[in-house]
């Protein structure tokens, strides 16, 4: 099942830095923008960390939670929000439950290889836990500003 712009998200549960575990309907009544990345420690995921980070005072501003997920383990999330300074929480969505709801996970290739991987996407959720917004291949660059100005609309 995979969620559309102007549905209902299902209920959802996840594990996260800090020790935290995030249901859909704990955040209700607040905006959340939910990052999807690739990979932990590589030079386009670590630059969207940075300008999630960057701009995270805005996204507060706003009443908009952001959460980054990937299929990385606590541990290497905790490492990774760590030496980043990361104000939000990492979601490991290791089984790719999350991915799956959102449709991120695509055929890549890599070195002549074919994998499956998160293809790089962000979402934005309304406070009554409605898809709004969604970003699909991702480029890096003037991204966050984007998704922080549709946040601030949204209301």
């Amino acid at each position: 099942m995979s969620i559309k712009v102007g549905t209902a998200l299902p209920e959802f549960t996840a594990h996260a830095t800090s020790g935290k575990t995030i249901t859909l309907s704990e955040l209700a009544g607040k905006k959340v923008v939910i990052y999807f990345y690739p990979k932990d420690h590589t030079p386009g995921c670590t630059t969207e960390g940075h300008d999630f980070r960057d701009m995270h005072p805005e996204f507060l501003a706003a009443d908009t939670l952001v959460f980054g997920v990937s299929r990385d383990s606590l541990r290497t999330h905790e490492n990774f929000r760590a030496k980043h300074d990361f104000p939000f929480e990492l979601i490991s969505d290791a089984d790719e439950t999350l991915c799956r709801v959102f449709d991120v996970i695509r055929q890549k290739q890599l070195y002549g290889k074919q994998y499956e991987g998160i293809e790089r996407s962000t979402f934005l959720i309304d406070r009554e836990g409605v898809l709004r917004r969604e970003w699909r291949k991702v480029k890096v660059p003037g991204h966050v500003a984007e998704v922080l100005e549709a946040a601030r609309e949204l209301d």
